[in-house]
């Protein structure tokens, strides 16, 4: 691989590091894409296969190229995948697929290596656009459980086929969670653990998408620092759409205290019941992992990296994409963009 200094290297090729490439493209930046997969938006592809997003298209384009099809309609995960695929073609981003970064390393006041499956790229600013869920977040206690109880991260489920016959416990009751358990709800018996009441809401009101009125209030884009934002993010995760909902009504779904333990094939409640069920699905989450960005300063106790707004205290170092990064929108497909704007102005200012 070319050893020479590239100005800006993106890692991860997401809905993320897509909007950094366009706003470095419209900066008159060079950059260079690196993507771990043999095409972008694998990882929307290899999600549950009835997910679709709770934005409506209009609210999922990224900047510059509209996402194809009925604007006030949501698109699947694989449409997702397929719009990413073509962003990336439409702007002839220069990217290099299958290259997994394994380190990085500064070699240089203004320099860092960072080391790959395909040898070693020198870049003068790095931008992680890889996202904080590396790893699924499941307790240490699910080991104990009996071989015969089927267990998957969310992350790992497809399809009900996924599991075996029998009754599931879903523990988790995000959107995934819930969506998936009012998916499996249709034909077998499933319980949904949750530590807190769960918020719904629709996804449309009088006529028009709930992010309409979200992203006329500023509340998707508010930063955490201001009053609004801060408001936004006191509030629970609210489940989007009424499946799920409709699903408890109707008690298909049976809404259990959080567990807390687990013994050959049975899970111990906050309540102190035991449950036998044969399947359980793990919507818990994910945890971080920077581990491989070998450089003093860059990452928290709890594997969280530094930063102010992506800003890196290292010189060079930047992010995008994480959750709260700058507010409820950085991680979300229709309003990554202020962040990437906000990064882009920043490398450009600092190359002055």
């Amino acid at each position: 691989m070319n050893n020479s200094i590239n100005p800006t290297v993106i890692v991860g090729s997401g809905q993320a590091g897509l909007e950094m490439a366009y706003a470095l493209t419209q900066t008159k930046i060079p950059f260079l894409l690196l993507e771990s997969e043999k095409r972008v938006g694998e990882s929307w592809r290899n999600r549950y296969d009835s997910l679709v997003l709770f934005t409506p298209r209009k609210y999922s384009s990224l900047t510059g190229y509209l996402f194809p099809g009925d604007p006030e309609e949501c698109p699947t995960k694989d449409e997702v995948a397929d719009y990413l695929e073509a962003y990336v073609q439409y702007f002839d981003f220069p990217i290099h697929y299958q290259t997994k970064v394994l380190s990085i390393h500064q070699v240089g006041q203004n320099s860092f290596l960072l080391r790959t499956n395909q040898g070693e790229i020198q870049a003068a600013n790095v931008i992680l656009a890889t996202g904080g869920f590396a790893y699924p977040n499941i307790p240490p206690f699910a080991n104990t459980l009996s071989s015969k109880t089927v267990q998957l991260h969310s992350s790992q489920y497809r399809n009900p086929n996924s599991l075996q016959s029998g009754s599931v416990l879903v523990v988790g009751a995000g959107n995934s969670g819930a969506h998936i358990a009012a998916e499996l709800g249709q034909d077998r018996h499933v319980y949904l653990s949750t530590s807190h009441p769960i918020s719904f809401a629709p996804l449309r009101l009088f006529g028009k998408s709930i992010f309409w009125y979200f992203d006329k209030l500023g509340l998707v884009q508010s930063p955490l620092t201001s009053k609004r934002g801060k408001l936004v993010a006191r509030q629970r995760e609210k489940v989007y759409g009424s499946f799920a909902k409709n699903q408890i009504r109707a008690g298909k779904i049976q809404i259990v205290p959080r567990v807390t333990g687990a013994h050959h094939n049975q899970v111990l409640l906050q309540d102190g019941q035991n449950l036998l069920v044969d399947n359980i699905i793990w919507a818990t989450g994910f945890t971080p992992d920077f581990s491989w960005i070998q450089i003093p300063d860059t990452v928290d106790s709890d594997g969280k990296p530094y930063h102010h707004l992506g800003v890196s205290p290292v010189a060079g170092i930047y992010y995008i994409g994480l959750p709260w990064q700058r507010s409820r929108g950085s991680s979300l497909m229709g309003w990554v963009k202020n962040d990437a704007t906000y990064l882009a102005s920043k490398i450009k200012h600092f190359q002055r």
